[in-house]
């Protein structure tokens, strides 16, 4: 039986969300893939150090150090592991800083689990997305705005709010909410 699960390609999925976790790792186990769970960033590279995986979904944002981290962390670990990002907070800012640090696609939630699968198999953009006919809303726009001065100050918010020029708390509260549906 352990020859059978070597011969499964292995995944990590880090999220905070434990029923998210439970029921992804269900779905990935039903596609093929010998899963491990991590709720946070050091447990995920704890588990990485001990065998590192071929694949990782990863959340953004989660206690502690975000998902961003875990990208770089993982590709020290090994630069073979094909990521996703996988985020509720999806934002222009952070989806550029992902694939930079070596993510190789990203989604927002919810994205099933099929969607996660194509993903890690897609090495190509796809240039016949479509455009979108309209501008981004004001509201989109300042949380687009905050997610990159954030991603400037390496995610430090007393250095991202006093560049925002707005109250720490103001800031907390912003980067709280679900970014704004255009």
């Amino acid at each position: 039986m352990t020859d059978n699960i070597k011969d499964k390609p292995s995944l990590l999925i880090v999220d905070d969300d434990v029923t998210l976790c439970i029921v992804l790792q269900k779905a990935m186990q039903k596609r093929g893939f010998d899963t491990r769970v991590a709720h946070d960033v050091e447990s995920a590279v704890v588990l990485a150090k001990e065998d590192p995986p071929e694949y990782a979904i990863i959340d953004l944002s989660m206690p502690g150090e975000s998902g961003l981290t875990l990208i770089s962390r993982l590709k020290e670990i090994d630069a073979h592991t094909r990521m996703v990002v996988l985020t509720g907070y999806a934002s222009v800012a952070t989806a550029v800083e992902a694939i930079k640090l070596g993510a190789i696609h990203y989604l927002a939630k919810p994205a099933d689990a099929d969607e996660i699968l194509h993903s890690f198999h897609r090495d190509e953009g796809d240039s016949k997305i479509p455009i979108p006919t309209r501008p981004l809303s004001v509201a989109r726009l300042e949380w687009e705005h905050i997610q990159k001065v954030l991603a400037e100050c390496d995610g430090n918010i007393s250095e991202t709010a006093r560049r925002l020029n707005m109250h720490r708390r103001t800031l907390q509260r912003k980067l709280n909410k679900r970014p704004v549906k255009d």
